[in-house]
């Protein structure tokens, strides 16, 4: 599944510092959160998450577990024949199931998975016996079980189980669910679609509902004649339903042997473009009706990554189609389901006129994404939720190895960094994480686990991994995984063994210090020159955002340390295996006038701590451009977490960003700008929060300039990231020329004498909003009514926070709960406020608690809630918001997110602590920017 933490097209959400960050507005797919993906969750509502302080402690304080027992091994499906029949217009279904199964131990019970079906009835029928009626449905509603009771003992061999049962189209995005559109008459109407994974197939059919437990599937679905009917496998009977003129009834394909949270039907009305991938896939994008144009991009894309995961795999697409479909409602970004990956609208369809650059590049990361699934997830699934990070983590790193195949133009590893690779480091740093694995009972837990550690760490180690082992052994092993273990089950050490045997490398030994405990080190170093030769002296230790850890039983990971000096940056000199908490190293040859870089790359999963006069002859390295993009992002985002971990001042930081006065990079400046939104979230606490605007405007003027408003002959995808990152950045900070260039073009856009381009929507919106009044945002709610595109919608809902007047704020707030926003978008809009302004915070959080009842029933306390939270309250830093935040949470728990609200109180605390250390100091240090030299 694809979240989208801050994934979210075009907007990034910022790191530690939870500031909504506009100002990265063409950042395709970032921070906080991650969320390409979705999973569920109804679960406990009882009991609340402790909760400590930043302390430097190795084991984040765990939320309680509630007790949980998996399902009975005694009956086991083989296969399921599914019968459906959806009512859209009273929201109900009527659905028959006919089970082929295996009695393994004699029983007079079946335990199975159930969640707000009831059962109508049910019976046994033993091959070559007699049907034997169940006499007694019992329902486990807080397990979601049921328990199914036979008058006699079952007998062990094969069998069918009938159950006839009802179930309702529910609006919560999960399961067996509602999507409402509108057709271009302006009718509202409702498609019936699903999203099971974690654990919601239970909600459209009794079953197995867990990822080790597989069967083939035959599904029938009766549906209105003038809808389509897709599911994972293609059609292979359709026929009139008796009874009914106005119903088809729509016979599928047997699918291979699968889990249940893969499954999926969808019955709408949509329009498709199809085309064939190079080894002879039928490749399908349906999209609404009259927007099939839009489903060419995500075509071609599909068509280019079938054959690259065949090709890097060395095993073929096992289905005879693939479909790619867009969902009206729909929580996370994508779901990979077998065959049939439903996507949200803005994560599959790409208008050649009105989409930006970003949203083409995010499509293109998420059709990656959820095609690698097909093989790495479906083909091969994890053996329980424990493993889920193996999925998740490995389709996060790996649609980047895809999309820099298809568009190498797009630098896309360089944006790995910062989209991914920086977010974990952020979350991994706090008390509050937890181990890449970690044991998952109750469907309750398994959403916390839907996080940026399952994701973006995940996918970082991973490429760490990938960079240890070379592709050639990489791929040797991943082609032995896939073999061994399909249409079966695997845990995470079943890879290590593939890899280990195909590299000769201790795989196992190294990455379980990596997978099994949670944070990373810091490693520290330092140098001597003696001759010709370089000794280093390296070190590592737990780093904690609260600072390095110094207690006894400091935790110690199993480093792949490469180094490489400035004869040539882009080339490791030597490569080590640190296993130990210390080492010297020497590198021959190297001169008192050359500089060494650890890391290069930035591939490792660590941060660095140089000796001063290491950092000192790095710097030229960063003005000159001599250190490799990638590099240059490393070193700024290192230093700026050393400074929020109270390490080295922040005035450091701010001088080294000043070294960046020349720098070509659209990643680089997306990191910077991502950085300075944090600092100016937190300085919105001061009384001089003019000055680091200044700073900001200072910074970006002299890019800005440069890259002007228009786009020039030969410039490329990345040149029009940057200008959109560049000109949100200037606008937000009140660049009068910036304003006034961007008050004019709005004004000729709403007139519609010249309609802006795609990419210089969002930083025009922003940087209007930002500085408006109510006529402007009556503009841009009008505009919002008439968009055509969810893009456009979607640009417009995620900047309307930025309006300043507090009475306009509230709009924008009752706005987000209104008809005109979508369900899942909600957040989007208030977090949007949350990220603004100091007033915005107060007010969304104000607002989350004045409305949590109908917040919470609509996302029925799935990840979508954990990423409300998360948007409204990170960004404070009063140490008493941290003891209310932990209140509120409390007397209204949320099981799912009680992870999240740690985190959240835990980066309060570090906020604030943060804030009285150097808030004096960066105070100083603007001021002296300003004052004329004497």
């Amino acid at each position: 599944m694809l979240l989208l933490f801050g994934r979210t097209v075009p907007l990034l959400f910022t790191r530690t510092v939870t500031s909504y960050c506009p100002s990265s507005l063409s950042k395709p797919n970032l921070i906080n959160s991650v969320f390409i993906k979705i999973a569920k969750i109804n679960g406990a509502t009882t009991h609340s998450s402790s909760f400590s302080s930043a302390s430097g402690q190795n084991t984040g304080t765990m939320p309680e577990r509630r007790p949980f027992v998996r399902l009975p091994t005694d009956v086991c499906p083989v296969n399921y024949g599914l019968c459906l029949k959806p009512d859209l217009i009273d929201f109900t279904f009527d659905g028959k199931l006919e089970a082929q199964v295996e009695v393994i131990q004699a029983t007079n019970q079946i335990v199975m998975n159930c969640a707000d079906i009831d059962i109508i009835t049910a019976s046994f029928v033993p091959k070559g016996a007699d049907e034997i009626n169940a006499t007694g449905f019992n329902y486990q509603n807080e397990d979601e079980k049921v328990t199914l009771s036979f008058p006699s003992s079952l007998q062990k061999g094969s069998g069918t189980l009938k159950i006839e049962f009802v179930g309702e189209l529910n609006d919560k995005m999960k399961g067996f669910y509602r999507s409402k559109y509108t057709t271009a008459a302006g009718e509202t109407r409702y498609a019936a679609v699903t999203q099971f994974e974690a654990t919601d197939a239970r909600r459209a059919f009794p079953c197995w509902d867990e990822p080790a437990i597989k069967a083939t599937f035959d599904i029938t679905l009766i549906v209105p004649k003038d809808r389509v009917a897709l599911s994972n496998m293609d059609v292979v009977h359709q026929k009139p339903y008796p009874g009914d003129v106005n119903l088809m009834e729509v016979k599928f394909g047997t699918t291979p042997i699968m889990s249940t949270y893969l499954v999926a039907f969808v019955i709408g009305e949509y329009d498709f473009v199809e085309s064939q991938s190079s080894d002879g896939i039928k490749v399908r994008v349906y999209t609404p009706v009259g927007k099939a144009e839009q489903g060419k991009f995500a075509l071609e894309v599909a068509c280019k990554t079938l054959p690259f995961y065949k090709d890097y795999f060395s095993v073929p697409y096992p289905l005879p189609k693939i479909d790619l479909i867009a969902i009206a409602d729909f929580a996370a970004g994508a779901m990979e389901n077998w065959g049939l990956v439903t996507y949200r609208e803005t994560a599959l369809l790409i208008d050649p006129k009105n989409s930006c650059s970003s949203s083409r590049q995010w499509v293109a990361l998420v059709v990656g994404h959820e095609l690698a699934h097909q093989w790495f997830g479906n083909l091969v699934t994890m053996e329980w939720w424990t493993h889920l990070w193996l999925n998740e983590g490995f389709a996060s790193w790996i649609e980047y190895l895809c999309v820099d195949h298809c568009f190498p133009e797009y630098d896309i590893w360089t944006q790995f960094v910062s989209a991914d690779y920086t977010r974990a480091l952020d979350l991994d740093a706090l008390d509050s994480s937890h181990p890449i694995e970690v044991n998952v009972g109750h469907p309750s837990e398994v959403d916390e686990i839907f996080d940026a550690i399952s994701y973006s760490k995940g996918a970082s180690v991973i490429r760490m991994l990938h960079n240890y082992i070379g592709d050639e052994d990489f791929r040797k092993g991943m082609n032995s995984y896939l073999l061994k273990f399909q249409h079966k089950n695997a845990s995470t050490e079943d890879l290590w063994d593939c890899l280990e045997q195909a590299s000769g490398k201790p795989i196992a030994a190294v990455m379980s210090s990596w997978t099994k405990q949670m944070g990373f080190p810091i490693i520290v170093v330092d140098q001597e020159q003696q001759g010709d030769d370089r000794i280093l002296k390296l070190s590592q230790k737990k780093f904690c955002a609260s600072g390095p850890h110094n207690g006894e039983d400091c935790p110690s990971w199993m480093v792949p340390i490469s180094i490489c000096t400035s004869e040539d940056p882009k080339c490791s000199k030597l490569r080590i295996l640190l296993e130990k908490s210390e080492t010297t190293v020497t590198l021959n040859g190297v001169g008192p006038d050359q500089w060494i870089k650890i890391n290069p790359g930035t591939v490792g999963f660590y941060r660095i701590q140089y000796s001063s006069s290491m950092l000192e002859s790095l710097l030229p390295g960063i003005r000159d451009l001599s250190l490799q993009p990638v590099d240059r992002l490393g070193l700024q985002n290192d230093l700026f977490s050393l400074s929020r971990a109270g390490m080295i001042s922040t005035v450091e930081v701010l001088k080294l960003m000043e070294a960046f006065v020349n720098e070509p990079n659209y990643t680089v400046w997306s990191d910077l700008s991502c950085n300075l939104g944090v600092l100016s979230s937190l300085l919105s606490h001061t009384e001089f929060h003019d000055d680091i605007l200044e700073f900001i405007r200072d910074l970006f003027a002299p890019i800005g300039l440069k890259l002007g408003w228009d786009s020039k002959p030969g410039e490329g995808h990345l040149d029009a990231l940057l200008r959109g990152l560049v000109l949100g950045k200037l606008g937000k900070a009140g660049h009068k020329p910036t304003l006034e260039e961007a008050r004019r073009r709005f004004k000729e856009h709403v007139e519609a004498k010249q309609v802006l381009p795609a990419d210089l929507r969002s930083p025009v919106y922003l940087t209007v909003l930002k500085h408006g009044d109510g006529a402007t945002l009556d503009t841009m709610l009008k505009l919002h009514k008439q968009a055509d595109m969810q893009e456009e919608k979607n640009r417009i809902e995620r900047v309307l926070g930025a309006i300043s007047a507090p009475d306009l704020i509230q709009k924008v707030l009752n706005f987000a709960l209104s008809e005109e926003v979508r369900p899942q978008d909600t957040v989007s809009v208030i977090g949007g406020v949350a990220g603004s302004s100091k007033q915005g915070r107060k007010a969304a959080w104000k607002f989350v608690r004045d409305n949590w009842e109908e917040l919470y029933n609509r996302y029925q306390g799935g990840f979508l809630i954990s990423r409300l939270i998360k948007l409204t309250v990170d960004g404070f830093a009063i140490d008493k918001m941290a003891t209310e935040v932990k209140s509120f949470f409390e007397s209204h728990p949320a099981p799912a997110a009680e992870r999240t609200v740690q985190q959240c109180c835990e980066n309060i605390l570090l906020n604030a602590a943060w804030l009285k250390r150097d808030a004096d100091d960066i105070h100083q240090y603007l001021l002296q920017r300003k004052a004329p030299p004497v």
